[in-house]
C-alpha cells in the first residue's frame, strides 16, 4: 500500500499554498510516520522536504432523512500531512493535464 494517497486540492489548502508558496497538503496512510512521508514525497516529486506536519481526523457519524426513513452512515477517518519544501521549490499537480 502506498504512503501518499492523494494531494489535497481544496479552497482552504490552495489559500495556504498561495500565502506560503512552499507548503502542500497530502492525504496519507494512517500508519505512515513523518520520515516515511518525507521520503515518499522526495522520491515521487524530486523535491527537498524541510518539514512535515501531520494531523489525524476521526470519522464522523452522519444521518439524513429520506422518503424511506432515516439513513445512517459514517465518514471514514484519515490522516493529513502538510509538507514544507525548501525555498524556491514547488510541486505542480496539474502538469500532466
Amino acid at each position: 500500500m502506498g504512503i501518499i494517497i492523494k494531494p489535497i486540492v481544496t479552497e482552504k489548502q490552495t489559500a495556504i499554498t498561495e500565502k506560503m508558496s512552499n507548503r502542500f497538503g497530502f492525504r496519507v496512510s494512517p500508519a505512515a510516520n513523518k520520515l516515511q512521508i518525507k521520503q515518499a514525497i522526495e522520491d515521487m516529486y524530486k523535491v527537498t522536504v524541510v518539514d512535515v506536519n501531520t494531523m489525524n481526523y476521526s470519522g464522523k457519524r452522519k444521518s439524513r432523512n429520506t422518503k424511506a426513513g432515516v439513513v445512517h452512515g459514517k465518514q471514514s477517518s484519515f490522516k493529513k500531512a502538510i509538507v514544507t519544501l525548501k525555498d524556491g521549490e514547488s510541486i505542480d499537480f496539474f502538469s500532466n493535464i
